[in-house]
């Protein structure tokens, strides 16, 4: 409007250049293809906080805003978290599931600007239009797979025979989020049905958030519903929900084929009335059985699948778990047999020896950090194919060390001798070595005087016991001896 006042204020000068007049016309047709503020069919902002200018919140919320607009025209769906508490802020946008990448990009666009002018300051807010819908706020209603307080539009002009009509529409609302539910990907449903001379057509549209599962979107529509029952006898009605939304009326809302088509019941010669069965796509009823198998056959095939994955994954559990020794009793360790580790128990533990899973490198070799089958956390050295011991003193030597068990020594729980490999296994300590904190200029503030003693009292308590109090004689080496600190 504001090009047009230009132009009427100015009625001689018509010498515009043509590249001019051409900028003109592209920028009106752009004003009337896009939705603007007033396109909102609703909008609500959360009013119990706000946020200041120029404060940490405002800056996530327009990085989330810029984030849900780059990301979610392609999808037609998309969500994500800015920040951390208590300024992290949460969102979600929604395109109309007949929307193309273009009228979905250029929604979002208006909506992200649309909101702040909206709801300016506040911490939660939301706007719909009829392409698209966003939601942001400092509450997590993501984690939700239900509706919050869903808004409800309603076409006000009544209709004939309410109760026929609401029976249809209910049953044309079924099919359709059936369809949505089970049949689409991006959780969308179109469809319509025969009423009657006067009103031809009812149109409905179901569409769901396209993270909920089959079972969950139908849930949530068919929550939606309840509200149909309360307005039997107006001609069109619409919820807007945050995880799912519905639309019926009786003119075309939306583009494309409808995708079920339910048509009314038909008079015959006896009075009596037959229902036709609901189709799919404009599909016959020849065609249900093949839907059916379609889907069937798969679901079942996947289903013994998924059953024979389980049984061998649940047997292979059992399998390796027999591969980890049982060290919890020093007087079951009389063999180096006994306390064996498999080699391919350990890689799997340690997924490969990655990288990831290191957690430090010594004299003799590398330590990782690996979990058994059991939940069970471990640390394993792989000492160097370089080292002097030899197998044999190396077996004597951890048939020993593994029956010393006390609460300020890091126990042994077994050993690797496999394809030239020596590992050894040791329970996990998770504050890992006592330098890594003494040495840092940071952490090693909290050792306080108090801790420390609590630390040296415990290191002597182990040397005690290996010196004085085991069965086994140990003479001590700093380089090969772990102690457990507290």
């Amino acid at each position: 409007m504001a090009c047009l006042q230009a132009l009427q204020s100015h009625p001689r000068d018509m010498s515009l250049p043509r590249s001019s007049m051409f900028l003109l016309l592209m920028l009106l047709l752009s004003l009337l293809s896009s939705p603007a503020l007033s396109d909102t069919i609703y909008q609500s902002c959360e009013t119990t906080s706000n946020y200041t200018t120029n404060s940490t919140y405002q800056s996530n919320l327009s990085t989330l805003l810029s984030s849900l607009y780059s990301n979610g025209s392609v999808p037609g769906f998309y969500e994500n978290t800015v920040g951390s508490v208590p300024d992290k802020v949460y969102g979600l946008v929604l395109c109309r599931g007949d929307q193309n990448v273009t009228a979905c990009r250029s929604c979002l666009d208006v909506a992200r600007q649309d909101v702040i002018q909206l709801c300016p300051n506040n911490k939660g807010a939301n706007v719909w239009y009829d392409p698209c819908f966003l939601r942001y706020s400092n509450q997590n209603f993501l984690s939700s797979t239900v509706n919050s307080n869903p808004a409800i539009l309603v076409n006000t002009q009544s209709v004939a025979e309410p109760d026929k009509f609401n029976k249809l529409v209910v049953q044309l609302m079924d099919m359709i989020a059936q369809y949505a539910s089970y049949n689409s990907s991006r959780r969308f449903g179109t469809g319509e049905a025969n009423f009657s001379a006067t009103n031809p057509i009812i149109y409905g549209l179901t569409q769901c958030t396209q993270d909920l599962t089959g079972d969950q979107c139908y849930r949530c529509l068919i929550d939606a519903f309840n509200v149909i029952s309360s307005l039997a006898d107006k001609r069109g009605l619409r919820v807007l929900g945050m995880r799912c939304n519905f639309r019926y009326d009786l003119y075309p809302f939306y583009e494309g084929n409808s995708m079920v088509l339910l048509p009314s019941s038909s008079p015959q010669s006896n009075g009596t009335n037959t229902t036709t069965t609901p189709t799919v796509e404009g599909k016959g009823n020849k065609d249900n059985t093949g839907i059916v198998l379609g889907i069937t056959i798969p679901l079942v095939i996947a289903f013994l699948l998924i059953c024979t994955i389980c049984i061998c994954f649940w047997r292979r559990r059992i399998r390796m778990a027999k591969k980890v020794p049982d060290t919890s009793d020093p007087e079951q360790i009389t063999s180096v047999e006994s306390i064996l580790f498999d080699l391919s128990t350990l890689r799997d533990a340690t997924e490969n020896f990655s990288s990831e899973n290191k957690l430090g490198q010594g004299g003799f070799g590398a330590v990782y950090k690996g979990v058994l089958y059991d939940g069970r956390k471990i640390a394993v050295k792989r000492l160097l194919t370089g080292s002097g011991q030899g197998f044999g003193e190396l077996k004597n030597e951890l048939v020993l060390v593994a029956k010393l068990q006390h609460r300020n020594l890091v126990r042994v729980l077994g050993v690797c001798l496999e394809e030239q490999e020596k590992m050894l296994v040791y329970e996990y300590v998770p504050n890992r070595s006592l330098d890594t904190i003494l040495f840092d200029s940071i952490q090693h503030e909290q050792l306080d005087w108090g801790r420390r003693y609590k630390i040296i009292s415990g290191i002597a308590r182990g040397l005690l016991y290996l010196h004085e109090d085991s069965q086994l004689k140990i003479i001590h080496r700093s380089k090969s001896e772990q102690y457990i600190v507290g």
